[in-house]
């Protein structure tokens, strides 16, 4: 890998972490109701821009990266890549769902 890449790369998760733990830190203040908890849980799943919310945005990546590794696998036997579609899989599948019906049971009348 490229420095200038692995720089890149670098410098993008530390603004992820960044964003990520300013979500942890709204979602840990006092004031967070119910009402409010869960349109938090629906940001992640529901966003406009990139369709499908966060959850799969992540997806989305780590499909990317499993099929650049089905390229790139020396004996193209899936070692990597298999685990890769598997992790995305996951996040869609069973992350979102599970994020959809903490919101609706946290509130019910929310947009999802």
């Amino acid at each position: 890998m490229s420095r200038t890449r692995l720089e890149r790369v670098r410098a993008a998760v530390g603004i992820a972490s960044l964003a990520l733990q300013q979500i942890e830190d709204d979602l840990t203040a006092d004031d967070v109701d119910q009402e409010e908890l869960a349109a938090i849980l629906r940001e992640l799943i529901e966003d406009t821009d990139p369709p499908g919310g966060f959850m799969a945005s992540v997806a989305q990546l780590v499909t990317v990266a499993a099929r650049r590794a089905e390229q790139i696998e020396p004996d193209r036997d899936g070692d990597a890549s298999c685990p890769l579609h598997e992790a995305a899989a996951l996040l869609t599948d069973n992350a979102g769902q599970r994020l959809i019906w903490a919101a609706r049971a946290l509130h019910p009348q929310g947009d999802i």
